[in-house]
């Protein structure tokens, strides 16, 4: 699990994971992609991580893939990114493709559930807490 403080440079990213693991004997190496999207009038989105929180997070999912003898990657940005630019990347190694197309669909799904990590909308230089598209982290005490 990688944080990074403002945008992800994804090509970098995905290449060396890709690099880093082409002669691992994975058959299927598949990464995930998410971009900042130009709507709600924001200039971009801003992110809190609890990274005690999300690291258990984390190797829970890892602990799911290792059964499945595969390995799940990531990468999300802390602070603010505009539109257009990378805030979240995931990955899967797998020997197989099936294995890998369903972690990834449902380690992303997760991610946007459970996750503890929170979002702003960035809009005309302020900061503003998106709770209407945020979910409530079961123990967290937020948007509680």
């Amino acid at each position: 699990m990688e944080l990074h403080h403002g945008s992800l440079k994804a090509n970098e990213i995905t290449n060396r994971w890709y690099d880093e693991n082409k002669t691992k004997n994975y058959g299927a190496i598949m990464s995930f992609v998410g971009v900042v999207r130009d709507e709600h009038g924001i200039d971009g989105l801003s992110f809190d991580v609890y990274e005690p929180l999300l690291r258990k997070w984390f190797d829970t999912w890892q602990q799911k893939a290792l059964s499945q003898n595969a390995k799940i990657l990531m990468a999300h940005s802390i602070g603010d990114v505009p539109n257009h630019e990378t805030s979240f990347i995931a990955g899967v190694l797998s020997p197989q493709r099936k294995v890998a197309l369903k972690l990834i669909n449902d380690f992303v799904e997760d991610f946007k559930a459970n996750a503890p990590i929170w979002k702003y909308d960035l809009k005309n230089g302020e900061r503003i807490y998106a709770k209407d598209r945020s979910q409530k982290i079961a123990g967290a005490g937020i948007l509680g």
